[in-house]
């Protein structure tokens, strides 16, 4: 660390103004029965995160009326703070920087927060000190209380940062930012093609835009349970920008409805239980874990937002618990069968990079290649979260999705010969999400390389190192 660099506390390079280190409303004052579904959002816990290319999401934000969040002066954040979880998971930071989608914020009873002194700190730069490896330690080393973790003000105002000049640290932080946001875009590409998948699917498989097309092209009965999708494909098909599907591929569907066990389906399709369509649906192992070495397995907090975060695998001995057919394949789709909340997520494995298995809490669900293609399959299931979340049995917290039930399911199935034409579509959107994921893996295994090198001094600017990583983000 150069000689330019020196130790503050963060009450010395906090803001002179009133309330810039604060924390949240008393907890009473701002309980759930002041919330409203406008007004002046309020941020919680589920707001912020230890990733620092997520560092304030407005997703699940409640609000308080105006004249309630004038009664909460102290507490308002807006551009450039820094926030705080101070009981529960306090090593959560969280920063509102130029993404945010509100002028202003309240925290909950909570959080904390500070504003700090422009002349004297960049908070992005602060913000990655918290971050830190070091620092997350030392915040939760030092939580007070047993069974719920705490980190109180005073803490805060106490802790230590060795700070460069203001244009030193703006300059780090500035290429740290880098890798953060092309983290973030890859996230957000990532999720555009998971919606252009489902919104194909359900145009295709859910709605069935293009047999209500034909059958309008050829003036057929349309059931009348369909006629606010009539409508509403009548409005599209008369827009400026409406581009009906090729010949060739409209020609596969057929142009009349039958009824079926599950109401009205195009002519043609038919309707099966998962069991029909699939060669695997079983719980996983329960295993015997170890620290290192041993065999991957995927549990629930894995599963989330359609998505494997392999990161939260933990390790089974399988001397002690054997896995021998019960690995998992690229195409199954995991459901999540265990709890309030969990139970009924679903993701489909798009990459193995080793053996894997799931856990006793999570149902694999292989299908069978020649009754319904594996990616078109994936869609089918996603289509029916919210179905399966509603199969769970059993009293509150310990609601179970069995097998039997989730077997039994009925889906329609459109003919294979159509599968077939969008299957590579779904093939190709899973390899692209795979590449993109591949990316994120490496660019966040690089800044958590790089960023507590750089906010301690050990590392320049100026290095190899770090001119090498320069290529990847720019």
């Amino acid at each position: 660390m150069g000689s330019e660099w020196k130790e503050f506390t963060l009450e010395e390079i906090a803001s002179k103004e009133k309330s810039a280190l604060a924390t949240g409303p008393f907890g009473s004052a701002i309980s759930s029965k002041f919330f409203q579904e406008d007004g002046v959002p309020v941020i919680r816990g589920g707001n912020l995160s230890a990733d620092t290319s997520n560092r304030m999401s407005d997703e699940g934000l409640v609000f308080v009326s105006e004249d309630k969040a004038i009664e909460f002066k102290r507490s308002v954040v807006k551009a450039g703070d820094l926030i705080f979880t101070c009981w529960g998971t306090i090593n959560q930071v969280g920063l509102l920087d130029e993404s945010r989608k509100f002028e202003q914020y309240i925290i909950s009873n909570k959080q904390m927060k500070v504003t700090l002194d422009s002349n004297k700190a960049d908070p992005l730069f602060v913000y990655y000190v918290f971050s830190s490896p070091k620092k997350q330690s030392e915040i939760l080393k030092n939580g007070i209380g047993a069974a719920v973790p705490g980190f109180n003000l005073g803490q805060l105002r106490e802790h230590k940062l060795w700070l460069p000049s203001v244009s030193e640290q703006q300059k780090i932080s500035s290429f740290l930012d880098c890798f953060d946001k092309k983290i973030s875009l890859n996230g957000q590409i990532n999720q555009t093609l998971e919606q252009m998948a489902q919104t194909l699917f359900k145009s295709w498989f859910v709605d069935f835009d293009p047999v209500i097309d034909n059958a309008l092209d050829a003036d057929n009965p349309i059931p009348e349970v369909f006629e606010t999708r009539v409508e509403r494909r009548k409005a599209v098909r008369e827009s400026a920008d409406f581009k009906p599907l090729p010949d060739n591929v409209r020609q596969l569907f057929p142009r009349e409805f039958e009824e079926s066990e599950l109401s009205w389906v195009p002519k043609g399709w038919v309707t099966v239980s998962l069991s029909e369509i699939t060669t695997e649906l079983r719980r996983g192992i329960s295993p015997k874990y170890v620290e290192e070495g041993g065999v991957r397995v995927i549990n629930q907090k894995c599963i989330r937002h359609h998505d494997i975060n392999f990161d939260l695998c933990r390790r089974n001995n399988p001397e002690l618990r054997k896995i021998a057919g019960r690995e998992i394949e690229v195409g199954d789709v995991l459901v999540n069968s265990t709890g309030v909340g969990t139970l009924g997520r679903v993701a489909q494995v798009t990459q193995l990079e080793e053996v894997t298995v799931v856990d006793s809490h999570v149902t694999v669900v292989r299908s069978n290649g020649e009754k319904c293609l594996k990616y078109t399959f994936g869609q089918l299931m996603l289509s029916n979260e919210k179905r399966i979340e509603a199969l769970g049995e059993g009293s509150t917290g310990q609601t179970e999705l069995s097998r039997k039930i989730l077997s039994e399911q009925k889906v329609v199935l459109p003919p294979k010969h159509i599968s077939q034409v969008i299957e590579p579509m779904f093939s190709s959107y899973a390899d692209k999400r795979v590449a993109l994921n591949r990316d994120i893996n490496i660019l966040t295994k690089l800044r958590d390389t790089l960023l507590p090198k750089l906010i301690s001094g050990e590392l320049r600017l100026d290095s190899p190192e770090v001119e090498q990583a320069k290529a990847l983000v720019e």
